[in-house]
């Protein structure tokens, strides 16, 4: 059985597609690829598509990462486009490598957010960004299940730093140009509970009450391990395309003298 992982997108108007919805469009792309796809056992089989962390609905995001299981072998790339073209524009598979090594979602622990804040002048979002930073916690409510939850959204938070117009992911045209504009960008560690982007604006208004006048456009830029030492999120599949760039050692007869 092959194992392949595939990272994709959900952009513009698609990223207010539903987890659930997706798994639809994907299920699908399947089907019209003729992906040979290995299935459950029981009495309700369904394909293997293992998901890994999926973005909130209305987020965008240029990382989100799933692995299939295949009954016979094809190339990561060229399933890669068949699966590209079978899905709407916006929802785009951008790489696929073989799974040579275990656990993806493990390899996940971090991720990189753009906040863009339209109407919010940059000073006022560095000022709200510096208050946060210097803040040893800082406690905000969510509505779950069991109730209003409230929880420390600062412990989370690795950076958070107000970036230049010119250097946000988002094109110009999507962006109004006759009001201000703050970019936000934010690296959060996975942990429970979760702590998402919505949860740190929520914190932003507690510790500077700052309150955008339209929502933020968010999107999530990368995800994967995070690194102490630099600050940074790795690349979660470049431990499967070392695995199989890397030379294949010599076996023990060939290296025996004649």
């Amino acid at each position: 059985m092959q194992r392949i992982r595939l990272r994709y997108t959900k952009r513009g108007r698609l990223r207010f597609t539903s987890h659930r919805d997706f798994q639809r469009a994907f299920e699908r792309a399947l089907r019209r690829a003729e992906v040979p796809m290995a299935y459950s056992a029981g009495f309700t089989p369904h394909p293997k598509v293992s998901y890994a962390n999926a973005a909130p609905t209305g987020t965008g995001s240029e990382a989100e990462y799933l692995e299939i299981a295949l009954t016979a072998p094809r190339d990561p790339e060229q399933l890669r486009a068949l699966l590209d073209e079978s899905l709407p524009t916006g929802l785009d598979i951008t790489e696929a490598v073989e799974a040579r090594t275990s656990g993806l979602a493990d390899r996940l622990t971090a991720s990189v957010w753009e906040l863009r804040l339209d109407g919010v002048p940059p000073e006022e979002a560095r000022r709200a960004a510096d208050a946060f930073n210097a803040a040893e916690a800082v406690e905000v409510q969510r509505l779950a299940k069991n109730g209003v939850r409230t929880f420390d959204a600062r412990s989370a938070v690795a950076s958070l730093e107000v970036h230049d117009l010119t250097e946000t992911h988002s094109s110009q045209a999507d962006r109004p140009t006759d009001q201000p504009c703050a970019i936000l960008r934010l690296v959060v560690r996975h942990v429970t509970p979760a702590v998402r982007p919505d949860d740190v604006l929520s914190g932003l208004r507690a510790v500077a009450d700052l309150a955008p006048p339209v929502p933020a456009a968010v999107t999530r830029l990368a995800q994967g391990l995070f690194d102490e030492e630099t600050g940074t999120v790795t690349d979660p599949l470049a431990p499967d395309r070392e695995a199989v760039e890397a030379p294949a050692e010599p076996t023990a007869a060939a290296t025996a003298p004649a």
